[in-house]
This record gives structure tokens, sequence and C-alpha cells, in this order.
């Protein structure tokens, strides 16, 4: 028998006693951060890094006692590899640990905890909305507070960093500026939703049917997911997710023409004009084509580069087509149904949001289990009365934002 070198016996203790401390969940995030959490969703997490700790520690001591039972230096060199495969293991498994203690430590006081808590609850709703239909399982959702300007999702069923079990919640990014009114939220559900049904996939066959596969307009399919997305924030909340979606485009002439190669995001400028289409497509005439004409004004098309100009104009004469294939056209992964059949944007056009606001007035919204109820709707509400009464825009925000912690607050006292 070959005994080890004291070297490489003290790297494998060094690693071990590393992975080792991954075991305290409040190593990575604050006990007050973790038991903000609803029940089910810090059982979930907690679970799952259990999981990776776990897999570290049986590979940990599997390598410690090949290593003690080493016979050669053919041995050793492979041990060698391992130890070295285990670090990188190591590493990668605290890149996710790290993540998501981040994610959770986000909640560092009473109010930003049931602001997110909304969040979670107003993802999980519009998915629920349509996976549970088709008989998917609804993924839990952490909302974790970043900077920036616009939201971003780590979705669940995605494996991760250290390519072990695969993320078991939706993770959604929610920037500062839109918590009050984070219609945006529902855009990343929407990628989720895309990636459980398929629906991403099954729409991009569609947009090249109908725009074809040559000329400059065939860049649509390549947008697919993106569009799926904005059309699932657009069923579930109307106006308000076009509002949302103009005040995060908005920029210079160089921001709104942008056309890198290979992005999967369309043009801002074309973009913006797609939404106002599918309100003009479920709703007829309204705000949001003022929205429009006010956003072809501000950027002149005659400003734009060629290459984004020509996908520009030859997409033009197609907008209401394409609005209608996304919203009204039955899709196989909505088991036959349209996304409209299953989210009817009719629950957010504007005399119905009237008809909720009047109720809410009523005091319907001093009963949290009626605003759990409505609390996608009372989104859309909230984002239409911002973006058609903006001299009143504070007021409806601050309302918009008591009714998301008083969901937040009993969502956590529930659990």
């Amino acid at each position: 028998m070959t005994e080890a070198p004291p070297e490489l016996t003290a790297q494998l203790a060094h690693w071990r006693t590393a992975a080792l401390a991954f075991d305290e969940a409040e190593n990575f995030a604050a006990e007050w951060a973790w038991a903000s959490l609803e029940e089910y969703l810090g059982i979930t997490l907690r679970s799952y890094l259990a999981r990776v700790t776990g897999r570290l520690r049986e590979t940990g001591d599997a390598l410690a006692a090949d290593l003690r039972d080493a016979q050669d230096e053919a041995q050793l060199v492979l041990l060698r590899r391992r130890v070295l495969a285990f670090r990188q293991r190591v590493l990668q498994s605290e890149m996710v640990l790290d993540f998501y203690g981040d994610a959770v430590n986000t909640r560092t006081s009473p109010r930003l905890a049931a602001l997110l808590s909304a969040c979670d609850l107003l993802a999980a709703q519009s998915m629920t909305r349509v996976l549970t239909p088709l008989g998917h399982p609804v993924p839990p959702v952490l909302a974790y507070l970043d900077k920036g300007a616009g939201a971003s999702v780590l979705r669940a069923g995605l494996r991760l960093w250290d390519a072990g079990a695969p993320s078991p919640v939706a993770a959604i990014k929610v920037v500062r500026h839109s918590l009050p009114l984070p219609t945006a939220l529902l855009h990343e559900s929407g990628h989720q939703v895309a990636h459980i049904t398929g629906w991403t996939a099954e729409l991009a066959q569609a947009l090249a049917a109908e725009v074809g596969t040559a000329g400059p307009a065939a860049v649509w399919p390549d947008w697919a997911s993106e569009i799926a997305a904005d059309v699932f924030a657009f069923a579930h909340t109307g106006y308000a997710a076009l509002a949302g979606l103009q005040e995060v485009l908005a920029g210079d002439v160089r921001a709104v023409f942008r056309y890198p190669l290979g992005d999967p995001h369309p043009i801002p400028y074309l973009r913006v004009l797609f939404g106002a289409t599918l309100c003009r497509t479920a709703y007829g005439a309204g705000p949001w084509d003022g929205l429009a004409e006010s956003w072809v004004r501000g950027y002149p098309l005659a400003e734009a580069p060629g290459a984004a100009r020509e996908v520009i104009e030859s997409s033009m004469t197609s907008l209401t087509q394409l609005a209608e294939l996304c919203l009204l056209a039955p899709r196989r992964a909505f088991g036959g149904r349209s996304l409209a059949a299953l989210v009817d944007p009719a629950d957010v056009r504007p005399d119905a949001l009237g008809r909720l606001e009047v109720e809410a007035r009523k005091g319907r919204d001093r009963s949290v289990h009626w605003i759990w109820q409505e609390c996608v709707r009372l989104l859309a509400l909230a984002g239409w009365r911002v973006a058609t009464t903006p001299g009143r825009a504070s007021e409806f925000s601050a309302t918009h934002e008591g009714w998301m912690l008083r969901t937040g607050a009993g969502a956590r006292v529930a659990a």
C-alpha cells in the first residue's frame, strides 16, 4: 500500500471542511430572512440546499476512504484529479448556495419581505391560471430584489452551476424602481410557463409561417421567447403591461432602434408597437393608441440604422396578424386552446378594471382574502390608473403598494 502524500490529504480535508460549512442555511442568509418565506417555499428551498451539501459530503467521504486505501502511485494520480474535481464541485455548489442566499437575504425588513412575498403570489397566480388547467404543477416562486432596469428569471427545472439537481423554484429578479408596480414580474413568469408547456418552440413555428423564412421580417421566430412572455404579461395585466414595458424601453434613439444580431429581444421600437397592437386586438381603440403615436413621433423611423429600419418597415403591416396569432390562435401547448381562452384579456380591459376599482372603494380591499384572489387584476388596475392619470401616479402606486403589503404579510402569517 502506498501512503498518500500529506499535502493531498490536507487538500482534501480543507475542501471537506469547507463543504461542511454549507450545512447551515444561516451561513448564506439571515435567520429572519429565511423565516420570512412562506412555509412551502422555505421547505422547498432548504431541502434543495440540503441535497446539494449532502452530495458534497458523500463525495468527500468516498474520496477520503479511497485515499486511505490507495495501493499504488497510479491510483494516487487518479485521486489527485478527483480531489481537484471535488474542489471545483465545492466552488460551484457555493455559487448555487450564494445565489439563493443572496436572493433570500434581500428580504431585509418586514416591509420588503411582505412586498416580495406578494410578488411570489402574483407570479404563482399568473402561472396557475395556465398550468393548472393543463395538468402541470406550478413551481414555487422566489422573488428577490436587485438593481437595474429590467427583471429576469432563473427558471425552475434548469440545472445550475454545480450541474446537480435542477432548480426547484422559479427565482425572479424584481428591480427596485418597479417593485410598487411589478408588471415585469409576469413577463418573467411567462418565460417559466413557456418553458414548461413548450409554447416557445410552437410559437416560433407559427411566426415563421406568418412572416416567411426570407426577408427582413423573418427574424420574428428568433424573438419567440420574448414575444411569448410579453403576450403572457399582457393577457394578465392588459394596458399596464405595455405602459410598464414602454417605461423600461424608452431611451435614446440608439437604444430604441437597437438590433444586435442574435438578441432574442425584439427591436424596442417594434416591441412597444406590438404591445399597442395587442391592446387594439383585445380592446379596440384606447389610450394605447396615443402611446403608440407618441412613441412613433418621439423616435422618427428615419433615424433608425438601415438593418433595423428594414425589419421594422417589413413588419409594420403584419403586426395585427401577429398579435392575433400570438393571443387568439389555438396551440398544442395549451391543450388546443388559445392563450386568451385560458387567460381572458377582457378581465383586465378598462371597463372591467373600473368595476374592480368600485369594489375596492366600497371596502372589499379590507379583506386580505379578496386581495389575494384579485391581486393580479389589482396590479392591472393600478398600472392602468398610473398610465392614464399621471397626475395621481404617486397616489395609485402607493395604494397598490398597500395592497401588496397586506397580501405579503397575510401570506406569511397564513404560512
